[in-house]
């Protein structure tokens, strides 16, 4: 039975209350000096308000400036680590890194915390529990990589890791060396290859839909079908999701929607920062459209105007995606985002605004190089 008109006017209004009672929460553990990390409680003399007496609510971070990425580029790291966290054990995940100094984001919790949220919104019937997975995406000192990994085991799982460098991927772009490039795509197409056909019960994977269209291929020049290989759920992400993509992915390379073809695929909006926006159901009927939900009250995405960053626009139209981060170990009160899109009204299983037609910003979009992505 679908959700009545009324019956998600109040959703959106309890959503609404708990972003607003998470944001008031988060905001003084960041800000208070037993808790807090360096960065913030340095920063926050800085302000011509204090974030303790006057945060009550999201709207309220309007007050603070926008999140700046070189904040993130260069060390110590340490002095993003929260003070009650100090003696938890830590990871480090990198985000790009193609030239300079990648930025850098310290986790003790988040990350399984994410992506356990993100297993519930997994259909069982074609993301067995107890199924082992393939992780077809970057490795080295990405998220993505160990998220995967937690993903399969929370589900009871085993991961299958390839070796794949995007930053390499990058530069060989750049140079327009495209013989090499797509020679290092056949490796990790191979790679791939050998462990879904070793017999080891393969049902899930995750990888980015340039992977997913090479790995169809690969398997087709072996005489094989991504179905005959076993899986049956695919977790993608990627800037290259596009409605024409997606259509020829089902309809081509699968065979087919999820009950003809057996393979059911979730796209995924997320990086480093955010974490991971799921995407609401897409169909034939639908024309393909994706559109993202973040997971708040974790992250929140606002799809704002291009001349005033604290001014959502209206449903339908096209803006700047706008990210706020609000765990319990990383604040990020408003970051521009590399990407624009059009804003999406709420529907039942997420009741907030989404974010759909996602792609590289504009102004930004010329000197844009998404490699495997």
């Amino acid at each position: 039975m679908s959700t009545t008109h009324v019956d998600l006017e109040s959703a959106v209004s309890a959503a609404k209350d708990r972003l607003d009672q998470h944001a008031y929460k988060i905001v003084q553990r960041h800000f208070h000096d037993s808790t807090g990390c360096p960065f913030w409680l340095e920063k926050k003399s800085t302000f011509n308000f204090d974030p303790l007496t006057e945060v009550k609510c999201f709207d309220d971070l309007k007050k603070f400036p926008l999140f700046e990425d070189d904040w993130l580029r260069g060390g110590p790291v340490e002095r993003w680590k929260m003070k009650d966290m100090q003696h938890q054990p830590t990871y480090v995940f990198e985000t790009g890194g193609t030239t300079g100094v990648p930025k850098s984001r310290v986790v003790v919790n988040d990350f399984r915390d994410d992506y356990e949220n993100f297993s519930q919104t997994l259909p069982d019937q074609y993301f067995p529990r107890g199924g082992n997975w393939l992780m077809l995406g970057p490795s080295g000192p990405r998220r993505l990589r160990l998220a995967v990994e937690h993903l399969a085991q929370f589900r009871g799982g085993i991961c299958f890791c390839i070796d794949l460098d995007p930053r390499w991927v990058v530069k060989l772009i750049k140079k327009g060396w495209m013989e090499h490039l797509n020679e290092y795509k056949k490796h990790c197409i191979d790679q791939a290859i050998t462990i879904l056909t070793a017999n080891h019960n393969i049902k899930c994977m995750f990888a980015t839909p340039k992977l997913i269209e090479a790995l169809c291929e690969g398997l087709e020049e072996r005489g094989m079908t991504l179905a005959e290989t076993g899986i049956t759920g695919i977790f993608s992400g990627g800037t290259e999701f596009t409605p024409q993509w997606t259509r020829f992915c089902v309809e081509e390379l699968f065979g087919g929607e999820a009950e003809e073809s057996g393979i059911f695929m979730t796209p995924t909006y997320g990086n480093t920062l955010m974490g991971l926006a799921c995407s609401k159901p897409v169909t034939a009927a639908d024309k393909y459209k994706i559109a993202y939900y973040a997971p708040q009250p974790r992250a929140v995405t606002e799809v704002v105007s291009f001349e005033d960053s604290n001014s959502v626009v209206g449903i339908g139209e096209t803006g700047r995606v706008k990210l706020t981060t609000l765990t319990p170990e990383f604040f990020v009160p408003g970051f521009l985002e590399r990407d624009e899109g059009e804003r999406e009204p709420p529907f039942e299983t997420y009741p907030w605004y989404g974010v759909s037609g996602v792609r590289p910003f504009h102004e930004i979009a010329s000197s844009t190089t998404v490699g495997v992505y």
